[in-house]
């Protein structure tokens, strides 16, 4: 199969996967939040949070994996890709460990008077840490079978596996209803089991299906190999540690500042976050390998405009929806939560900004990535995301509202694409031009429209369902504005090419039906 048309098939198996997933996620969380009330949801993204969270890490690490198994792919090297394989597996059976020992030694320092909890919630809030923090070291062991699915560009059963994931949560939701006893520790309990139902699906398929997947000299350390993957997976680790740090490095400090209450608004707009980021985050994952596979086999340019392509239609596939989503958000809350906790449409809406602003330059990240020296990459972006914390601590301190802490956060995405921009400068010889010319350029009209399109129907239209509206108006001005004025020729040409085959097969139907 063309690498185009594999890349195609898998972005629509992983937007089939999407659709169903988001759906059920958010119809998930609304029922755990009816279950639990407020303050323990407020608690078990602050508590459970900490660790749940750590599946960013999987995917962060799995992109060590993938890079040297793409890599290697693209120089056509078998014995390299088992050496890789079995290296990367060893690497994180002793990264989950030593990461293990380390939450529950900060463990016993969180729950000393640390973090703000009513003390009737403090041995719940444990329970769940302990359970959670030991299913950890299975999320991290099954980083290198999905970074070779990705590799491999399998993305139907990381879809699958995603899928079952979804249905196994709302299953835990509607348990929560049923069961009786506290039902935070429950939740946490259920939700922990997961990493170990997705850990099993990976490695049984992967084994069984790749032939670069084996146990065979697991324990043949190549030494120089080995350097390299803990360099890159480390550097790359500290890049994710700082994005995580940063996103709940907010949660602590506005519970310190703010209670458990606001806790529950930041969780929920990490939650739409998350969702939406979904869309984009998609295309690169499909993308993502032939980036790298394009930089094995010493083809610069193509791995260039490919980076270009998954920054530009990243920042689309999110401000399609997010940018009605931002200024909706209160409509679309209610509508979901019936009720919200407060402050979390402003939230929601900081968060998907910084967000939108992130995707500009999402490409570029996996571009500087396929290079392989990421270190004073990662040292200087990752610095940038985490000065979130002495700025929000400050803020606070003065007395601020909560919602300059997500203003900062917007400040520094911002700040870290600039920087993204000219390392691909220095690095990869990416012209500053190019890239604004094809990337930034294009999407500055639509994403105009698309913001006046809403500002539009909030002044108006006044009904409940209002938000449906705006979200369709607003597509349809954003993609025909691309069409017309955000894609190049070569673009228009594909589009085109689609819509005939639409069209081709719609008349054929037709005819048939006659």
């Amino acid at each position: 199969m063309k690498a185009s048309n594999k890349v195609i098939l898998n972005t629509g198996i992983l937007y089939g996967r999407m659709l169903l997933t988001v759906g059920i996620s958010l119809f998930a969380t609304r029922l755990v939040l009816n279950a639990l009330g407020s303050t323990d949801f407020g608690i078990f993204n602050l508590i459970a949070g900490i660790i749940v969270m750590l599946s960013f890490l999987n995917a962060a690490m799995a992109t060590s994996t993938q890079r040297y198994l793409s890599y290697y792919q693209g120089k056509k090297d078998f014995v390299m890709q088992q050496k890789v394989f079995t290296n990367s597996l060893l690497l994180h059976v002793v990264i989950g460990t030593v990461i293990v020992l380390s939450l529950e030694i900060a463990g016993v320092y969180l729950f000393d008077g640390f973090l703000n909890i009513a003390n009737d919630r403090v041995d719940a809030a444990q329970t769940v840490y302990h359970f959670m923090s030991v299913t950890v070291f299975f999320t991290i062991i099954s980083v290198p079978f999905t970074g070779s699915l990705i590799a491999h560009e399998n993305m139907f059963w990381v879809a699958l596996v995603n899928i079952v994931e979804a249905l196994l949560r709302l299953l835990i939701a509607f348990l929560l209803y049923k069961l009786s006893g506290d039902k935070l520790v429950i939740y946490g309990i259920l939700t922990a089991s997961l990493s170990v139902v997705s850990l099993l699906m990976y490695a049984i398929y992967c084994f069984k299906s790749y032939k670069d997947c084996t146990l065979e000299g697991l324990f043949k350390i190549n030494t120089r190999l080995i350097k390299e993957l803990s360099s890159f997976a480390g550097w790359n680790l500290f890049g994710a540690v700082c994005s995580l740090g940063r996103t709940q490095g907010l949660a602590i400090i506005l519970n310190l500042f703010l209670g458990t209450v606001v806790n529950a608004a930041y969780g929920i707009a990490s939650q739409v976050s998350s969702q939406l980021n979904f869309f984009s985050a998609t295309l690169l994952r499909t993308i993502n390998p032939q980036i790298m596979k394009s930089e094995g086999a010493g083809d610069r340019d193509r791995m260039l405009r490919l980076s270009m392509i998954a920054s530009k239609y990243g920042f689309i596939l999110l401000a399609l929806i997010g940018i009605p989503c931002i200024f909706e958000m209160n409509n679309i809350l209610v509508f979901w939560l019936k009720d919200p906790p407060k402050q979390s449409s402003t939230f929601c809406q900081l968060i998907l900004l910084g967000t939108l602003f992130n995707q500009l330059t999402v490409g570029l990240q996996s571009a500087i990535q396929a290079r392989g020296n990421i270190k004073l990459y990662q040292v200087l972006v990752g610095t940038l995301l985490i000065l979130n914390l002495p700025i929000a601590y400050y803020l606070l301190y003065l007395g601020k509202p909560a919602f300059w802490v997500l203003a900062s956060y917007c400040s520094m995405e911002a700040i870290a694409c600039i920087c993204r921009l000219l390392f691909a400068n220095k690095l990869l010889g990416l012209k500053l031009m190019t890239y604004i010319k094809h990337v930034i350029y294009p999407q500055l009209l639509p994403s105009l429209i698309s913001c006046i399109i809403c500002l539009g129907s909030l002044w108006l239209l006044k009904f409940d369902f209002r938000f449906i509206v705006t979200g369709i108006l607003s597509a349809i001005g954003f993609i025909l504005s691309l069409i017309l004025f955000g894609f190049d020729k070569s673009e228009v040409a594909i589009f085109n090419k689609l819509f005939d085959k639409v069209r081709s097969l719609t008349s054929f139907t037709t005819s048939r039906s006659v």
